[in-house]
Order: C-alpha cells, then sequence, then structure tokens
C-alpha cells in the first residue's frame, strides 16, 4: 500500500482513503487551484524517488488534474466570446 503523500495547496492527502467512488464526482475546484496541484503532482514525478505505484497515483491525478485545467480553461473562452459583441 502506498504512503499517503500531500498533493499540494489543497492540504489534501491521497491514497486509497481520497478515491472517490465511481459515478460521484469531485468538489468543484478553481483554475487556480487545480493548477497549483498539477504543479506540485510534476514536481514529485520529475524529482523521482517515488515507488512505481505512487508514480502512477500521480500520474493518473495529473492527467485529471490537466483535464480539469483545459475544461476551466475552454469554460471561460466560451463566457468571453459570449459576453464579447461582433463587430
Amino acid at each position: 500500500m502506498p504512503e499517503a503523500f500531500n498533493d499540494g495547496p489543497t492540504g489534501h492527502t491521497s491514497g486509497s482513503a481520497d478515491v472517490l467512488p465511481p459515478g460521484v464526482p469531485a468538489p468543484p475546484v478553481t483554475y487556480e487551484v487545480a493548477r497549483a496541484e498539477l504543479e506540485e503532482v510534476v514536481r514529485r514525478l520529475e524529482a523521482g524517488g517515488v515507488s512505481l505505484e505512487e508514480s502512477l497515483i500521480l500520474w493518473e491525478r495529473g492527467e485529471g488534474l490537466a483535464k480539469t485545467c483545459q475544461a476551466l480553461l475552454d469554460g471561460a473562452r466560451a463566457r468571453l466570446a459570449a459576453a464579447t459583441p461582433l463587430s
């Protein structure tokens, strides 16, 4: 069983205790929080020194955070496009 680790600015630890059941949406997060946590995940992966299992958990978390960031950016672009009058 991998040791729990700090995911970053949210102060949450990862591990089996934080895994949501399938179909349960994660709580809303801001772009800034997701990006900061993604940066921490990347830093941990690049630093090495973690087990294969923990590396996989970090990678999966990073993939999810990257998708969250992209979705939030896409939503912001859509809101700006809707609010900007066409010339």
